[in-house]
C-alpha cells in the first residue's frame, strides 16, 4: 500500500528527483556531446580496436553510457520510493 505524502514530502520528493535526473542528464550531454563532438579531435589521438575513441564515442560510447544511466536512475528511484514510502509492491 503507498502512504499518501504530505504536501513539504512532495515537494521534496521532486526536488530530489529533479535534481538526479539534471545530474544524469548533465553527464549524458558531457559524453553524447563533450566526447562525440567537441572532443573528437583530442580522442581521436587514442584508438581501441582499431577505431579512433572519438568516433567511438560518437557511435557507440553515448549509447551504452545512456544505458547506463538508465540502470543508474532505476536503482535510485527506487532508493528515494523507499524512503519516501511510496514504493510498488
Amino acid at each position: 500500500m503507498v502512504k499518501k505524502m504530505t504536501e513539504a514530502q512532495a515537494k521534496e520528493y521532486w526536488k530530489r528527483n529533479l535534481s538526479l535526473m539534471v545530474k544524469l542528464l548533465v553527464v549524458w550531454f558531457v559524453v553524447s556531446y563533450g566526447c562525440g563532438i567537441m572532443f573528437v579531435d583530442v580522442l581521436n589521438q587514442i584508438q581501441i580496436g582499431g577505431y579512433k575513441l572519438g568516433f567511438w564515442f560518437a557511435q557507440q560510447g553515448a549509447i551504452y553510457v545512456f544505458v547506463v544511466l538508465i540502470f543508474i536512475y532505476r536503482s535510485r528511484m527506487a532508493a528515494l520510493d523507499r524512503e519516501f514510502g511510496v514504493e510498488e509492491d
